[in-house]
């Protein structure tokens, strides 16, 4: 069985350790140790995780979040680089379906806020993984936004999504279509075709679930 959620930890983990703890991330306001600090949080507190989704309790997860981020780099990046096997995100029975966008989008966050970044060829395994993710959040995602939302990743697919009006299609792989509907637009290699007013709003709308 393919393990792309693992293979995508080691690497941000090896890509932390090699940037340091205050590289700049493409979540805003983040720096690298923020970044390992909220995904060891999700691990490692599920009291605190509920916060990520849950705005009555956020505040409770930022606090475990900045503890987490004061102790020291090395030590939070092995932490992530092993997350414990009760985690209920990341045990082994669960780590590849809830884990393999996560990381991957984790990845990318710190890899594409370095001025040297290129992107990577995903495999056509990898690439299908991450699809069948995009096609299970696109809606819940795309749900407020006033029109009709094409994904096209060619091969793997298209999901249409939105709440229904002109009609506008983004195009690219599965790899940048998840970071698209994520909220990550501006650094998404993505085309965006079809109604010109709407596609602008939808390359600045705050998507994400």
């Amino acid at each position: 069985m393919s393990r792309y959620a693992r293979r995508e930890r080691l690497a941000l983990a090896a890509l932390l350790s090699e940037i340091g703890p205050d590289a700049p991330t493409l979540c805003d306001g983040w720096a690298t140790r923020d970044l390992a600090a909220h995904l060891v949080t999700r691990e490692r507190r599920p009291d605190a995780a509920l916060g990520i989704v849950l705005k009555p309790v956020a505040a409770h997860t930022r606090a475990v979040q900045e503890r987490f981020a004061t102790r020291d780099f090395a030590d939070l990046v092995a932490e992530l680089r092993e997350p414990p096997i009760w985690s209920p995100v990341s045990n082994p029975l669960l780590d590849e379906l809830v884990n393999v966008t996560e990381m991957f989008i984790h990845h990318e966050d710190a890899r594409r806020a370095q001025p040297d970044w290129s992107p990577r060829v995903l495999d056509s395994a990898h690439q299908a993984a991450l699809w069948a993710r995009v096609r299970r959040t696109a809606r819940l995602a795309l749900r407020r936004f006033p029109a009709t939302v094409v994904l096209d990743a060619g091969e793997f697919g298209a999901v249409t999504a939105g709440a229904g009006g002109p009609r506008v299609t983004v195009t690219g792989d599965p790899g940048e279509l998840s970071l698209f509907v994520s909220g990550r637009q501006a650094y998404a290699r993505v085309e965006l075709d079809g109604d010109a007013g709407s596609a602008e709003r939808l390359s600045r709308a705050r998507l994400g679930i």
